[in-house]
């Protein structure tokens, strides 16, 4: 096993969306924020986008995690998922009345949304919070996004009784668009987008996952220049770059490797057939021009050639006195510091009381204080 070779306790490239592993890059950490702040402020619709493999289930179970935490501390939770959302309507109804647990012996429409409604009264008498998350939402045919919006006219004069979010690819904004769901379009409160990551953001994603689990080594397996390869191939998909450092480490260990050089990460690349995605991003070559000419004018690169360790910074491992590279503890602390200094909910006490900044405020310390949990405990 890799995890042994590499003294790791547990393999830090799985393709799960597990909260522990959640790294808050930029578009990650807006994304989080705009979740928390649309869910616990009670405004309704959120709208979530990006491509393929960015994190936005991941995104969405550290959300839920956070507030389903929250929820110990008094502030009850009332959650569905809907994972797969090509349903009919009928079908619709009966998964989300299944996710919020809710009892309905009638299998008639009426009966199915007066105790779904009954409960979300309950659950807003009691303080707390009811939000349906449906992921792969950009499969939503128009008339499932319709009847989701009647879902939403459950409110009381003070707020929305449930909050629902969107979550999907970057196909599912035109949909919105359309002149048919424009009353759905202006209930939508809040919308983010997620990104690939920048270079600098890949390396301490990728020396983050490998500190969460339990790499304590003087030397990272991915020197700089493999770093520079790992994003050439996945162009900062997250999920692309699980995929290929969880590869990377395979063939390393199997060939009794600790550093990952350029022809382990080519190797691996060919194995998942990153090398032929990889060549779809570069840009077209210019034809010559005839000779004394003038030249043509060249596109800027989709990704520049700066290296990864001077894009970096402080977040890329530094070398010791003696040569060897040892890990910055920007690294280790890196989510305990964004968490501290750059997460900022926009909930002014004009706009929404007291109670909801105190609320946005210890949600924050529960996140600082089980981060910190998490970093002691793997230091000692």
């Amino acid at each position: 096993m890799h995890t042994e070779f590499y003294n790791l306790q547990e393999d830090p490239f799985r393709l799960t969306s597990d909260p522990r592993f959640f790294y808050l890059a930029e578009p990650h950490r807006l994304a989080l924020t705009t979740f928390l702040e649309t869910v616990m402020r009670h405004k309704g619709f959120l709208v979530m986008s990006g491509p393929i493999g960015t994190g936005k289930t991941t995104v969405l179970h550290a959300g839920l995690q956070i507030l389903t935490e929250r929820a110990a501390t008094g502030s009850p939770l009332a959650s569905a998922f809907i994972l797969d959302p090509m349903l009919s309507r009928q079908e619709l109804l009966e998964m989300i009345l299944a996710e919020f647990e809710v009892p309905c012996t009638s299998t008639s429409k009426p009966a199915r949304l007066a105790a779904l409604h009954r409960m979300l009264l309950d659950m807003q008498r009691r303080g707390g919070t009811s939000v349906l998350i449906i992921d792969e939402a950009h499969l939503l045919s128009p008339e499932l996004l319709e009847e989701i919006r009647l879902l939403s006219n459950a409110d009381t004069h003070h707020e929305k009784l449930i909050q629902i979010v969107l979550c999907g690819q970057p196909e599912l904004l035109p949909i919105l668009q359309r002149p048919e769901l424009r009353a759905l379009r202006q209930r939508i409160a809040g919308s983010c987008s997620l990104r690939p990551l920048s270079r600098s953001e890949m390396c301490a994603y990728i020396a983050e996952r490998l500190y969460t689990a339990g790499f304590r080594g003087s030397n990272l397996p991915f020197p700089a220049a493999t770093l520079e390869d790992i994003y050439r191939y996945s162009q900062g998909v997250p999920r692309l770059i699980n995929l290929l450092c969880d590869s990377c480490l395979t063939i390393g260990c199997k060939t009794g490797r600790p550093q990952i050089q350029k022809d382990i990460v080519e190797e691996a690349a060919v194995q998942l057939g990153l090398d032929e995605t990889q060549s779809q991003f570069q840009p077209q070559a210019q034809p010559q021009p005839p000779p004394q000419a003038q030249p043509r004018p060249q596109s800027p690169p989709l990704v520049q050639s700066q290296p990864v360790a001077e894009v970096a910074g402080d977040l890329m491992p530094v070398r010791s006195n003696n040569g060897g590279n040892f890990a910055n503890p920007t690294i280790v602390h890196s989510t305990v510091n964004v968490l501290i200094e750059r997460i900022v909910v926009p909930v002014s006490s004009a706009q929404s009381g007291r109670s909801t900044n105190d609320a946005v405020n210890s949600t924050v310390d529960v996140l600082i204080q089980t981060m910190k949990r998490r970093l002691t405990s793997a230091t000692e």
